[in-house]
């Protein structure tokens, strides 16, 4: 373990902690995809190039950085919320920093992250999206199409949500999509055009319409997926904006 990360568990999850050379006073934490996960010696975001090269660029900006394992493949589900809110309440206990954080989520951990902002007002500073799964029944209707996928979707998210295989269609009916913030939070969202799972229009085009609709301060990149450069020096950026009020 160096000094630049500290990892520490809660209710049996692993929880990493990057630090900054020099820390800005701000923090951002990350919600990460259904691949994403952390245990006692690495993580995603340290084994994947593009991810890792995030991260770094963050703490050269004086960002530290923390993010959770959450349960794993948790689907937005509440108990990965929950604990979310115990990771965020240990961070800012014991590490020197502003209580109101940035958020970067990627994928399906945009289910737990718009959920973890709307219980948290006051405690979120910004919000950045990669690609974000935000509508879990259209997601679900789509990987129907693929008999490869379904069953271990199906199956995960029986277990997200302790509900019963066979009556998943009628558990997504009632499924809420996650278009909506309680208050508002700036948010960013990259998505790429192509190559994801989680096409942008089933996505993030219903939620900036929500936003839009309320008044809320929300902006929509769409793009190539090769752009990643341009997205990490853009990431910070955005973050800055939001740092003149402490």
């Amino acid at each position: 373990m160096s000094i630049e990360e500290r990892n520490f568990r809660l209710d049996g999850q692993w929880n990493t902690i990057h630090l900054p050379e020099q820390p800005n006073g701000f923090a951002v934490m990350i919600f990460g995809d259904c691949n994403h996960f952390v245990d006692q010696q690495t993580s995603l975001w340290k084994q994947n190039k593009d991810r890792f090269e995030l991260i770094q660029t963050l703490k050269q900006q004086g960002y530290t950085v923390f993010y959770s394992n959450l349960y794993g493949r948790n689907w937005g589900n509440q108990e990965a919320v929950t604990l979310a809110r115990r990771v965020y309440r240990y961070v800012i206990k014991y590490e020197i920093l502003n209580s109101s954080i940035h958020i970067l989520a990627e994928g399906m951990g945009a289910l737990a992250a718009i959920d973890f902002i709307n219980d948290m007002e006051g405690s979120i500073r910004s919000a950045v999206f990669l690609n974000p799964c935000l509508n879990l029944k259209s997601h679900f209707q789509q990987e129907k199409k693929n008999k490869l996928f379904l069953k271990r979707i199906r199956k995960e998210i029986s277990q997200a949500y302790g509900v019963n295989e066979q009556k998943m269609d009628e558990f997504l009916e009632r499924t809420v999509a996650r278009f909506t913030l309680k208050h508002e939070v700036p948010v960013k969202i990259f998505h790429d055009a192509t190559g994801t799972v989680y096409p942008f229009k089933d996505h993030s085009r219903p939620f900036e319409a929500s936003c839009l609709e309320k008044g809320y301060a929300i902006s929509l990149t769409i793009q190539m997926s090769s752009k990643s450069q341009e997205k990490f020096l853009a990431v910070p950026r955005f973050f800055r904006l939001y740092e003149s009020i402490l």
